[in-house]
């Protein structure tokens, strides 16, 4: 038994490693290149469509965001309502009164979903380039701008942007920040071997006849934007990240809502799974890398549970027995024979890890400087990597279970 477990730590220590040095051996001759972006001379038509439910009282900032954009090739601002209970439709049909280029629509019925709205909103699409910004984000005046020159390659399908956290009051808003620093810069690793897989809803862009091609968002998915990025690159289109391009975004600032909100994206995550997996080692990249990827992060986030849950109830049995059994025998219960200083190789690589994650979050808070914002607190990030990150893998098991239960919902 204890030969079985020293293979699982040992099994569990090298995927661990592998990735944390893959993304070492990525950054390294790439470090140069994060920031960049391509300049272009060529003024493609852009057509931006905001979703948009009960967002009364943020949809008006992300509509004169956009049309502060200094992108002149932005001709519509279609913002769809998806027949909000608030007054969010008199709002939107205020601006798009005052300013030609807003067009304020509202779909039939409401559609339940985010995916809904967009679809609906493509309908009204006439230009060469159509992206998607949420009712409670923020572009920066030249986010757009710097995206568009990515377009300039054919095989692009798709271009994303650095997302960050706008409300940062709370611990919980703090750690989601970090957090989303950690998403950015890992994407945008992943954009040097072609594995972006996400283009996430605060800001993204899509060549027109790319998302024609694909049909659209997936109403049936919880996480159209994964969905649409794996769809791209099976149709054989690559996506880019473009760091300098800045959206602020509105994250949970309440246990229960970050709950919901990230129980939904692993759903969708795992729906995603589910419809490609048939793809896995084939397809090119998203069969050799993306899947697999997604796949063995979250079996290590699982697997690491299980582990570090056995360990801690194995310490505590084996505690309360000796201690059980030493009272009855009128014996000591610790003595200095018990005490093993011997370095273990088990510890050993934990601690590897452990000072490589540290080493990782430190590099991308320090890649990653806002001036908007002051730098992050050590609370801030001891929290995150020994409250949050170990949090997460409960989360992905209540998924798991949500999804084989077929609770999906929105």
């Amino acid at each position: 038994m204890v030969e079985v477990l020293t293979i699982i730590y040992l099994t569990y220590s090298f995927v661990a490693m592998y990735f944390l040095f893959l993304f070492l051996l990525i950054y390294i001759p790439h470090r140069k290149k994060i920031f960049l972006y391509p300049e272009t001379e060529k003024n493609y038509s852009l057509s931006i469509v905001v979703p948009c439910y009960n967002e009364a009282e943020s949809i008006g900032e992300t509509i004169q965001r956009l049309l502060d954009s200094n992108y002149k090739g932005l001709k519509k601002i279609i913002v769809v309502d998806d027949c909000s209970t608030d007054n969010s439709y008199e709002v939107i049909k205020k601006y798009a009164k005052k300013y030609s280029r807003v067009l304020a629509v509202q779909t039939p019925k409401n559609t339940g979903r985010a995916s809904g709205a967009k679809n609906y909103g493509f309908k009204f699409v006439k230009t060469n380039l159509i992206g998607f910004v949420d009712a409670d984000s923020y572009p920066d005046v030249n986010a757009i701008g710097r995206m568009i020159g990515f377009f300039d390659d054919e095989k692009v399908g798709a271009v994303t942007s650095q997302v960050l956290v706008k409300n940062r009051n709370n611990l919980i808003e703090k750690m989601q920040a970090i957090e989303y620093k950690i998403i950015v810069f890992t994407r945008k690793l992943l954009v040097f071997i072609d594995a972006i897989y996400v283009t996430p809803w605060p800001l993204a862009i899509y060549r027109k006849t790319a998302f024609d091609k694909v049909k659209g968002f997936d109403e049936s998915n919880l996480t159209e934007d994964i969905e649409i990025t794996w769809h791209l690159v099976y149709a054989g289109y690559t996506v880019r990240m473009c760091v300098p391009a800045l959206v602020y975004t509105i994250a949970p600032s309440k246990f229960k809502d970050w709950f919901k909100q990230r129980i939904r994206w692993n759903v969708g995550g795992l729906q995603t799974i589910k419809k490609y997996n048939r793809t896995f080692l084939k397809k090119g990249m998203l069969g050799n890398f993306i899947l697999p990827f997604f796949v063995f992060s979250w079996g290590l986030g699982i697997f690491g549970l299980f582990v570090l849950s056995y360990r801690i109830a194995r310490k505590f049995i084996v505690q309360y027995l000796s201690t059980k059994y030493a009272i009855g025998a009128q014996t000591a219960i610790l003595t200095l024979r018990d005490l093993n200083l011997t370095p273990n190789v088990l510890v050993f690589f934990g601690l590897m890890i452990l000072i490589f994650s540290i080493w990782f979050t430190l590099l991308v808070l320090f890649r990653l400087k806002e001036k908007e914002f002051k730098q992050h607190s050590l609370w801030d990030m001891f929290s995150y990597m020994f409250i949050y990150l170990v949090a997460y893998p409960f989360l992905l098991v209540i998924s798991i279970y949500k999804f084989l239960r077929r609770k999906q919902t929105w």
